[in-house]
């Protein structure tokens, strides 16, 4: 990453310190929902799907950051985003009932998915196309690090403080910190003067593909881990175990992706990750084996780690630099149209058919996506397009 940003080394320090805060702080919360929902709260399964599509709202709406970058860099974005999930964390620690549970959600929720368009963005439009791919990785391998923090003390201190404790302390800690990270904020290095919100139709690909993204990632996210605290009775410190494995895997793998992508292309590393996710969600459908579960859920978390495939895929076909910001977001926001119905549908289906429903609802999706992704045209070499060079769309 140093090399990479040899020249941009303000944008570095705001990159990895933003994108520490980010991750820790979601990583805690995704840690502690389930435990604290279904403990404390008393949720049942049609509620948390509820709770899991309303957290998606915000990435729904992620189409007016193209609008809102017109007026407010993406970095100066992605600080007050830091703030609004430490303010969301915060407030989950407050929550007595569902619907307090709910909103203090959305809250945290519009900081995280406000940030993540506007991070890879600014990956997209400062770095060269063929070291793309390994920034993301080394990016998210960072993300790994500090998810695993977060993994970390929740298994250390939610027995001894309490769920409602540690929501409160780290998202008092997040919002402090994001406070500090707005003087950084304000730096525009290696990023165009200008931007654009155009939607294209040569880009259906890539959006079609973020759709069926969204779909199978919130049937896993939504379901694998309910399932284990549901129908297995695992505890807080177990889930937290999870959680801290996946991110010491991430530590390498994450990387790893990123030379793969680089070196073998986008198509095939897709087809790979699609093929190995249908296992998956039939293993989740069929398997009862505690251990064979846990190790799905790993291989689960490995394989969302090919999705930077479709960010550098979208980086060779697009046009200007000027767009990216605005269809990275228009991306998200096709992505959680899916993140919204299906955790609706995947608790509606569980309570009929029984828990096996939304995972086979998953295989599905995983073959529909590995069918999409064998029309993937990557441009051999094209020319590097001037920022602010006109062009027909």
């Amino acid at each position: 990453m140093i090399t990479l940003f040899a020249d941009k080394r303000r944008t570095l320090i705001f990159l990895l310190i933003s994108n520490f805060l980010l991750h820790f702080g979601f990583q805690v919360w995704r840690t502690m929902i389930n435990n604290f929902a279904v403990e404390e709260i008393g949720i049942g399964p049609a509620s948390i799907g509820w709770l899991q599509a309303l957290r998606e709202v915000p990435g729904l709406m992620g189409f007016l950051l193209g609008f809102l970058a017109l007026f407010i860099s993406e970095v100066r974005i992605m600080s007050l985003s830091v703030i609004l999930l430490g303010a969301g964390i915060f407030l989950t620690g407050q929550a007595t009932n569902i619907p307090f549970l709910l909103i203090s959600a959305v809250v945290m929720s519009i900081g995280f998915h406000f940030f993540i368009p506007c991070n890879d963005g600014v990956i997209l439009m400062t770095i060269e196309k063929e070291q793309t791919p390994k920034a993301l990785g080394q990016l998210r391998s960072l993300g790994a690090i500090s998810a695993l923090t977060g993994t970390v003390m929740v298994y250390l201190l939610a027995e001894g403080w309490g769920y409602r404790t540690l929501f409160m302390v780290l998202g008092g800690f997040i919002v402090v910190s994001g406070l500090l990270l707005l003087p950084l904020g304000s730096t525009q290095e290696g990023l165009p003067q200008r931007r654009q919100v155009i939607l294209r139709r040569r880009y259906w690909l890539f959006y079609l593909l973020a759709f069926m993204m969204g779909s199978r990632r919130h049937i896993f996210t939504t379901f694998a881990v309910f399932l284990l605290v549901r129908e297995h009775g695992i505890s807080v410190q177990t889930t937290a175990l999870l959680f801290t494995i996946n991110s010491l895997v991430s530590v390498y793998t994450m990387q790893l992706m990123g030379k793969l992508v680089g070196r073998l292309g986008e198509r095939l590393m897709l087809s790979i990750a699609f093929s190995a996710l249908g296992f998956v969600f039939l293993g989740y459908a069929f398997v009862s084996y505690l251990p064979a579960l846990f190790v799905l859920f790993v291989l689960d978390n490995i394989l969302f780690g090919f999705n930077l495939a479709l960010a550098t895929y979208f980086q060779k076909i697009a046009i200007t630099q000027e767009e990216i910001t605005s269809n990275l977001a228009v991306q998200q926001s096709i992505n959680h149209i899916a993140a919204i119905v299906m955790p609706v549908v995947g608790g509606t289906a569980w309570e009929l058919f029984g828990s096996q429903a939304p995972f086979l609802v998953g295989v599905g999706i995983a073959l529909v996506s590995l069918v999409l992704v064998q029309f993937l045209r990557v441009p051999v070499q094209r020319p590097s397009v001037p920022v602010g060079t006109p062009t027909n769309g």
